[in-house]
């Protein structure tokens, strides 16, 4: 079964597309009976708000009529900033050689968290450096993630 992430990427990502945009990604954060729906959109000239308007509009009429989500939530639409979250290894490796912020499912190494320079990239591995120690993290693995922002 699929996740509601992925249901809703499914759902929407053609009409991201269709406006010229990227979807960066999706957070579904789940808060008690309420949830909050995080839409992440990008263009290489920047995201406007018009842009995180027209987005909203035409996804939370798909979303009402496909109904993806139980439950009430909230729909939020925006760019992904300058602490931008990092959703796949194709993102890590548009910023290797920045500091991220990784916050892991299951422990690497003893440990959950890292905050260190990402030195490297393949489609299942993430490698960050830590105070001078390296690390090998599985994407699969990563719970949250972002570029720290100086």
């Amino acid at each position: 079964m699929k996740s509601s992430v992925a249901l809703v990427t499914e759902l929407i990502e053609p009409t991201v597309t269709a406006f010229g945009l990227q979807l960066w990604g999706i957070e579904h954060i789940q808060q008690g009976k309420y949830s909050l729906l995080r839409i992440y959109i990008e263009r290489e000239e920047g995201i406007t708000i018009e842009d995180c308007e027209q987005v909203s509009r035409q996804v939370s009429a798909i979303l009402d009529v496909e109904d993806p989500i139980s439950g009430e939530y909230t729909l939020e639409v925006s760019s992904p900033g300058l602490d931008r979250p990092l959703f796949n290894a194709q993102q890590f490796g548009q910023f290797t050689g920045s500091e991220a912020s990784v916050r892991m499912r299951n422990p690497v190494d003893g440990r959950r968290k890292f905050k260190g320079l990402i030195t490297g990239v393949n489609e299942n591995t993430v490698a960050i450096e830590v105070d001078g120690s390296n690390f090998d993290l599985p994407v699969r693995d990563i719970e949250k993630a972002n570029i720290v922002f100086e």
